[in-house]
């Protein structure tokens, strides 16, 4: 079912305000500049061209893939000769783009980048109604893996929903069995992540965790966590938040003892940092597109 012109016109606008703010923040990270600075001037700049960020910025640096977003009162710099992921989501109405760009510091590691960038441009080039989820993944796989490299087999592209980063579909970045076909109408932000050849090419959790998601729309009945609870709901809906964006409920002597109660609950979940198994390195590049009956629409 293709969408309406005004649903499209939400995901155009978080698609323009997103690709601004990627951009913007891959100009401006540098070896040295810290970590909550760049997380912080993405997520306001998001605001100020007037959307909201659909989850985090993330700033994955070297072996980090993905879900690092800095705590409260981070002193996380960027490394020199570092190879670094920023991941941007925006939302308007609750319409997502998603997008990410890897910044290079190492010569050796651009490689990496340049087959990420490859990859994704070869993705949007076959993604299509009736497209084979996949053949899909094949097709990914053996681009990357062309050029010796290897993609991140338990890293996958996702279907977006209204307030839905994860909404049902994957698309894999590697060969693997499915059934399931691209529709028309819907939408898919397509992610490859590379390491090199000899690493073993999965990403593995690593404790803690920055950033969390609603869970359960069943409120706790009383005491502290029920205030967060709603305070959660009210401000993040279903979308992914920072421990940082916990600020405007209160100071973390506030909300801290809630926020574990609240997850300790299964209310409210986490996301772990994930981290190549092996230490190698990663690059990623992503953009969002909409399925269309003539093609893709690329948003960002």
């Amino acid at each position: 079912m293709m969408l309406s012109e005004d649903i499209v016109e939400k995901y155009l606008k978080a698609g323009k305000i997103a690709s601004k703010v990627r951009d913007e923040m891959k100009r401006r990270v540098r070896e040295g500049t810290p970590v909550i600075e760049i997380c912080e001037t993405a997520e306001n700049l998001i605001r100020e061209l007037g959307g909201e960020p659909a989850f985090p910025c993330n700033v994955s640096i070297n072996d980090v893939a993905a879900h690092y977003t800095s705590p409260p009162n981070d002193e996380l710099k960027i490394p020199e000769n570092s190879v670094v992921k920023i991941d941007i989501g925006v939302h308007v109405d609750g319409y997502i783009a998603d997008t990410a760009t890897t910044v290079c510091f190492n010569p050796n590691y651009e490689v990496l980048v340049e087959a990420a960038e490859a990859a994704l441009k070869h993705a949007i080039d076959i993604i299509r109604p009736g497209l084979s989820i996949s053949n899909f993944g094949y097709e990914v796989q053996r681009l990357i893996e062309r050029r010796g490299l290897k993609p991140i087999s338990n890293l996958t592209g996702h279907q977006i929903g209204r307030y839905l980063i994860h909404a049902g579909k994957v698309l894999p970045n590697v060969s693997q069995m499915s059934f399931s076909k691209v529709k028309a109408g819907e939408v898919y932000a397509i992610e490859p992540f590379v390491t090199f050849g000899e690493a073993s090419g999965r990403v593995i959790d690593k404790r803690p965790a920055y950033i969390f998601r609603l869970l359960k729309r069943k409120p706790p009945k009383k005491g502290g966590e029920k205030n967060l609870y709603t305070y959660i709901e009210r401000n993040f809906k279903t979308l992914p938040f920072a421990e940082r964006w916990l600020r405007g409920y209160g100071t973390r002597e506030a909300y801290h003892t809630s926020l574990k109660k609240l997850l300790s609950l299964r209310l409210v979940m986490s996301y772990p940092v994930l981290v190549e198994a092996t230490g190698y390195p990663v690059a990623q590049s992503e953009h969002t597109v909409i399925v269309d009956d003539k093609g893709p629409i690329q948003i960002t």
